[in-house]
């Protein structure tokens, strides 16, 4: 009988099928044979008697008799087991342990005299716990699932209640363990081998081998000398060393790897072979065994309804078993064995190939049990819900290297044989490999194989490559007549030869395993079997078998073929790695499974779990369609206080940890649970000083609290929470402890704390626990002292911190004047330029006479200054510079500025030169350069002609009603002296020049261009006579009201009068570049006059000019920084009769960016001046690319365009919603409730449809006004998107400048100024005297509705250090610093 006839292969499980796939289907499977010839006892040579047979026997003593007429009989697929048969009786059981030589192929059930390590844990010995099942968690969670404990899940921080269960840790399902098996991107096959049609051949030739050669054993009579037919006694492989050739029954090959990777499954309650090494190892807990015992899979197919769990639930246990204890063993390849023996027998001696390797083989190969060392050690992956689980290995390399492997095939791909594709050459190539191999096995040629040879050449050739290739097959360099050749290795049956024979067919195998899977690739390339070689390697893909096994087949969890979702969840792929899914395997119901499944088995990763849950929903629900499983999961688990890990770090900055915070340290699990406990009480105490945000911040700190508490695992903090959240006194308990309201005093809290000690004594400590809380509550120093004497102190002065900054108290009306200072402070360079001029020696000012040439080397504001304001700028300077050091260094809450400072920043050389003329006197130390000669028909004090104030005041030389302050739109007297606060177009060369500074008002104005293209004004009608103002010498003027503006003005035309260096020689430019006011403040725009249509681009004029502001017209509500700034950049101006277009750009920016907000309005009908309280919106950062010079055109003009529809929508708005005498549609709702209250409209000759007229008019007004509404916010969000990525220049918000006040001409002014560079997050609020921190929303709320609004506002360059806010002296640093 042909042994191919009767080899029979199982046929591949369906997908789907309910029991696990058997394993191996390469695996031939003899039929049954009859028991009576089983052990051979029809042999005419017969083993000896069980109870004398010798240890280690094998297939040499086993014969099978084959019969003449074989029975009719099924497949062993058919019948699992044959009839009983007795024995004789032995007086000892036999030793049936099966040798090396002789490898069992069947199945085997592990058993527990198979393996050495016995757990300690819960595998096998578990213990079933009633109360766990009592505490079954019974929540419904739409998926199947078991072994959840409500205790044990709402304990999962509890490092003790963790311990009580013992959990398996984190697990994977079916679609993570495919991955963990083998790559999902390489294929496994089955490998199932036949004889080569060369041994056919070459059985015709040699005589056939008598049973007792059985290949892999030895010889049971002697062999011959070798001599040259030598070979022909040395007997071909057979069918059984072919099919052994593979290196387990289940083994796998993976060409990509080109190697062998181990796969074996089962579902069994007995434990696998332990390694012994696996007992010494850290590693998680077994799940329990009693569990798992009573399912034997969890893939119940015949009712998927009635399944405990939706799937399996694997874990993995690395190095746990021991290859050498599996059934078959797993060996390693007697080759390796070898090379490790040589290698340790070494010892720096060379053992040659004719020593005894055959006794160094047993002894190494198979040492007494006692001495045997672990063998591979595979990883077991077990599933805690049943009795199923999974042995895998890493690849097993196979006998020609992966590198050398790839690097052959490369090469022939790269550089193929004339007539063939790159394709068929590595077939060729590999076939000859092959075929040696063959010869050597089958043939037994011994001869060289020439290489020079041309057929050599063309299908190998030969490199370094080809060359490592044949070294490690066991071919020998050899060279004959200088012909170079590779001899074959020895494969008789001596002990290397038996080594070299394995090793061949191993090699073998592995070249037909991996020409069958490339061939199938390439099938179009080897269509013509005349071409190549045909194989007897027949491979078959296991992909399917295994993943069928372990429930991972697409017939068990469908793929995704490619959804919204699918495609959502590439961003989440590490979120669905830790539950063991893909994005293509995603279902929520697995999801759902997988995570509760991982909580189970994982309590202590639980915060984890939960966070790449709510990761994977808001990715969904942002993305694509959330599914409802998935979000009533997440509400679920949110309802039962889980958190993620960005709550943890939410937590830390809550309770104040961070750089950022306010306790200035970092959180790490270094800081002690105290150190917690305290944090979370001084935020508490935080809490009670914000009445508006109290209560959030109160509840916001218990949560943090609680949360660290759970993370740390702390059972303390744990503690402390659950006994204080809700019994925690807070400042409204503690006034109704002591049952007093919350605005008692000071002095009566403390009466009254007395009394109720006198009455209540036992309420002592709650007493007492209540007056501190109101104490830290309040901030109060006074009750702060009486709690720790005893003794009411009185009113207490609390000490300012000495990094604090210190506030300006008022000399009489100059809030704005503080303001103005503070700010100066606030800017490092101006700062540090200004206060080495405490050293000026005044004294020494009066006798440093400039020369007339000296005077006219600098100009300030466009003109030349005089000796008495250059030394009144000094004496500023000095005194300014001795304000900054008190500042810095005085410990007092705040500082008074001098007298004298206040008169010369208040005070202009104009106002100086008026009261001078009043008396009939002049100044000794004019001369010549007082008159600016280069500017006919301006006095040497002149300014700019076009200037007005912030508010819009009226200069104060103009002459204003007596009862009150008269705010007009109107431009300053062309003799006031100073700079205006306004943006100021200065020409350095030529004077002061008009620019756009009034253009806010100019589309409302009279005024005209020059043919120069300033703006002259039309002469304004004569004002009512002002009363002169005289002050004496006490007031020095200081009682007169100026706004910040005017003061502006002169404080900075002093500065730069004082730090010019008028006996320098250096120009005019050079000593502008260095002027520290020029260089912070001013920057050059671009002005351009246009043709009157939008699009035109005509330029009419085009100059350019320094600026220090910006002007927005607040007018109107509705608007935004940017639309203010757009309407200067871009507006409407006169010029010799007709209306041309003014645009402005920016071609060079300061460090600082200064927006002046125009307030000052003035009612053409009433005649009458008033301040708009309109809001205008800003944020911390704005961006100013739009409004550059080199800004994209294209863009410019959609902008322009944009912007002017949507000014004409705002004005329609606007005069539907602000008519003259009110809203049109309220006026005509009134109109029509009138008629309708009165009657007899016929008889006052009404028409009686007038009625519905108004009505419908009405309707339609409120429709249009609707429809506006919309049309603006699309017409802004048009506007806004096409700037949208141009944030290259960017300026932050430092300060903000606030009028408090329902008119222009009187009101409060206070400062806010952002805590830069350390606390960008935290404002300053300078209110003279008083200074405190504020919140940021503060500054940028919504002041519609207040009378405090913002007039000036601060901007500074992204990027560049130029505001340093708090300059305080601290000596605890210099003595760290010394120290």
């Amino acid at each position: 009988m042909d042994p191919k006839d009767s080899l029979r292969r199982r046929p591949l499980p369906t997908p789907g099928a309910q029991a696990a796939p058997a394993q191996r289907p390469n695996t031939p499977v003899f039929d049954s044979i009859p028991t009576s010839n089983f052990y051979g006892t029809g042999s005419s040579n017969p083993p000896p008697p069980l109870p004398s047979r010798p240890k280690a026997t094998g297939s040499s003593h086993t014969t099978y008799i084959q019969q003449s007429a074989p029975p009719s009989y099924t497949s062993a697929l058919d019948s699992e087991f044959r009839e009983p048969e007795s024995l004789p009786e032995q007086d000892s059981i036999p030793d049936l342990i099966p040798s090396d030589a002789a490898q069992g192929w069947s199945d085997h059930n592990w058993g527990p005299s198979e393996w050495d390590y016995q757990p300690t844990d819960n595998w096998g010995t578990g213990t079933f716990d009633p109360l766990e099942m009592m505490d079954t968690a019974t929540r419904d969670v739409g998926v199947p699932i078991d072994g959840r404990s409500n205790t044990e899940e709402n304990q999962w921080w509890n490092p003790i209640e963790r311990e009580h269960y013992e959990r398996p840790g984190p697990g994977m399902l079916p679609p993570g363990l495919a991955e963990a098996l083998h790559n999902s991107d390489h294929s496994l096959f089955s490998v199932s081998a036949s004889l080569p049609t060369t041994a056919v051949s070459a059985s015709k030739s040699k005589p056939e081998l008598t049973p007792s050669s059985s290949p892999g054993s030895p010889p049971l009579v002697s062999p011959q000398p070798s001599t040259s037919s030598s070979a022909s006694a040395c007997p071909p492989p057979n069918e059984d060393d072919v099919r052994t050739a593979i290196p387990h029954p289940n083994a796998y090959y993976c060409p990509k790897d080109h190697g062998w990777i181990i796969l074996s499954w089962k579902s069994s309650t007995v434990d696998p072979p332990f390694a012994k090494s696996f007992a010494n190892t850290p590693h998680m807990p077994f799940p329990d065994q009693l569990r798992r015992k009573r399912t034997a899979s969890c893939l119940d197919d015949d009712n998927p309804r009635s399944r405990s769990n939706k799937t399996h639930h694997f874990h993995k246990y690395e190095k746990a078993i021991d290859a050498h204890k599996l059934i078959p063993p797993l060996r390693r390849d007697e080759w390796e064995v070898m090379e490790s023996v040589k290698l340790k027998r070494r010892g720096g001696t060379i053992i040659v190939d004719n020593e005894d390797l055959e006794k160094i083989r047993i002894r190494d190969a198979d040492p007494p049990e006692e001495e045997m060392e672990e063998g591979k050690l595979l990883d077991l992956y077990v599933c805690c819900q049943c009795s199923f689980y999974c042995v895998a290995s890493g690849v097993i390399p196979g006998v020609i290297q992966r590198k050398y492997f790839e690097e052959f095939v490369k090469e022939k791909r790269e550089q193929p044989q004339p007539g063939k594709t790159g394709e068929q050459s590595v077939s060729v190539g590999l076939e000859t490999i092959a075929t040696a191999i063959e010869n050597r096995l089958w043939k037994g040629e011994t001869r060289s194989i020439r290489i020079n040879r041309p057929n050599f050449q063309t299908k190998i050739g030969w490199n370094v490559t080809v060359k490592r290739i044949f070294e490690l097959l066991g071919f020998i360099e050899d060279e004959q007549d200088g012909d170079l050749g590779i001899k074959p290795p020895l494969a008789d049956l001596s002990p290397l030869g038996r080594t070299n024979r394995k090793k061949l067919l191993r090699a073998w195998v592995e070249i037909g395993a991996w020409l069958a899977d490339f061939r199938r690739i390439y099938s179009t390339q080897f269509k013509d079997p005349k071409t190549y070689k045909l194989l007897s390697i027949k491979i078959d893909p296991a992909r399917e078998m295994y993943q069928t096994a372990i429930g991972a087949h697409p017939d068990q969890i469908p793929r995704d073929p490619g959804t919204t979702a699918s495609a959502v969840l590439v961003r989440c792929q590490d979120a669905l790695k830790e539950f063991g899914l893909t994005n293509s395997t995603y279902s929520a119901e697995l999801l759902v499974f997988a995570y509760f499944a991982q909580c189970r088995c994982d309590p202590a990763g639980t915060v984890k779990y939960f966070s790449f849950l709510s990761n994977i929903v808001q990715t969904l629900r942002e993305f694509a369609d959330c599914p409802a499983l998935l979000l009533d999961t997440l509400a679920m688990e949110s309802s039962r206080d889980r958190f993620t890990l960005e709550d943890i770090h939410r937590a830390t900055e809550i309770l104040g940890f961070g750089a950022e915070g306010v306790l200035k340290v970092e959180y790490d699990n270094e800081i002690g649970d105290s150190w917690i406990e305290n944090a979370w009480r001084e935020c508490l105490k935080r809490s009670w000083k914000d009445p508006l945000r109290g209560h959030e911040i109160q509840r916001d700190a218990n949560q943090a609290f609680r949360i660290l508490a759970e993370a740390r695992g702390s059972a303390k903090l744990r503690r402390v929470w659950e006994f204080n959240k809700d019994k925690f006194m807070t400042p409204s308990r503690a006034y109704d402890t002591l049952e007093v309201p919350h605005d008692v005093d000071d002095s009566m809290l403390i009466t009254i704390y007395q009394m109720r000690l006198d009455e209540t004594p036992t309420q002592m400590d709650r007493m007492r626990e209540a007056l501190s809380v109101i104490a830290e509550s309040r901030d109060s120093e006074r009750l702060k002292r009486f709690l720790q004497s005893g003794e009411d102190p009185g009113d207490v002065v609390p000490p300012t911190r000495p990094d604090f900054p210190r506030g300006l108290n008022q000399l009489g009306n100059t809030c704005y004047l503080n303001s103005l200072l503070q700010y100066f402070y606030t800017i490092k360079e101006l700062r540090e330029a200004v206060m080495p001029m405490t050293r000026l020696d005044l004294k020494a000012l009066d006798d440093d006479k400039l020369t007339d040439d000296e005077l006219k080397r600098h100009r300030v504001g466009g003109r030349l200054v005089t000796r008495r304001e250059i030394n009144r700028s000094k004496k500023f300077v000095g005194q300014l510079a001795v304000l900054f050091t008190n500042l810095e260094y005085c410990d007092a809450p705040s500082v008074t500025p001098s007298m004298e400072l206040a008169e010369l920043a208040l005070v202009t050389s104009k106002d100086e030169d008026e009261e001078a003329d009043g008396r009939g006197t002049e100044s000794s130390n004019d001369t010549d350069a007082t008159l600016v000669d280069e500017l006919p028909g301006h006095s040497a004090q002149q300014s700019n002609p076009t200037q007005s104030s912030i508010l819009g005041k009226r200069p104060r030389d103009l002459q204003r009603p007596e009862e009150m302050d008269v705010d007009l739109l109107s431009p300053r007297n062309p003799n006031e002296q100073g700079r205006a606060l306004s943006p100021i177009l200065l020409d350095l060369d030529q004077g002061p020049v008009a620019g756009p500074s009034n253009r806010p008002e100019a589309s409302t104005s009279g005024s005209r261009l020059d043919f120069e293209g300033d703006v002259e004004m039309k002469k304004q009608p004569p004002l009512p006579a002002r009363k002169n103002t005289r002050v004496n010498s006490e007031s020095t003027m200081i009682g007169k009201q100026h706004d910040v503006a005017e003061c502006m003005d002169n404080c900075m035309f002093q500065i730069e009068t004082a730090l010019l260096p008028f006996n320098s020689t250096e120009s005019q430019e050079d000593v502008g570049k260095s002027s520290v006011v020029k260089k912070l403040f001013y920057g050059k725009i671009k002005q351009r006059l246009t043709g009157a249509e939008p699009r035109s681009r005509s330029s009419v004029h085009e100059k350019e000019d320094l600026f220090s502001h910006l002007p927005v017209n607040v007018a109107d509500d509705g608007i935004d920084i940017y639309d203010g700034l757009s309407n200067y950049f871009d507006d409407t101006v006169e010029f010799e009769g007709r209306k041309h277009r003014m645009e402005v750009s920016l071609v060079e920016l300061p460090p600082l960016l200064q927006i002046q907000l125009q307030r000052a309005q003035f009612n053409r009908d009433t005649l009458q001046s008033y301040k708009s309280q309109a809001y205008v919106k800003f944020g911390e950062t704005i961006y100013v690319d739009r409004f550059m010079d080199n800004a994209d055109p294209q863009k410019k003009a959609r902008s322009k365009t944009i912007q002017v529809d949507l000014n004409t929508a705002r004005d329609r708005l606007r005069a539907l919603l602000e008519g003259k005498d009110g809203s049109y549609a309220t006026a005509i709702e009134k109109t029509r409730e009138f008629l309708s209250q009165i009657g007899g409209l016929e008889d006052e000759g009404v028409d009686e449809d007038l009625s519905h007229q108004l009505e419908s008019e009405a309707l339609m007004i409120d429709e249009e006004i609707t429809q506006l509404r919309v049309r603006i916010d699309v017409l802004k969000e048009s506007l806004e998107s096409i700037w949208e990525d141009s944030t290259d220049v960017a300026y932050e918000l430092t300060s903000v400048f606030i009028h408090r006040g329902s008119s222009s001409s009187f009101g409060h002014y206070f400062f806010y100024s952002r805590n830069l560079p350390s606390e960008p997050d935290s404002w300053f609020k300078y209110n003279d005297s008083d200074v405190s921190i504020v919140s940021k929303e503060e500054i940028l709320a919504n002041t519609t509705g207040s009378t405090a609004n913002p007039y000036l506002l601060v901007f500074a360059r992204k990027g560049l250090d130029v505001v340093d806010t708090v300059k305080r002296f601290d000596p605890a640093k210099l003595l760290d610093s010394t120290s």
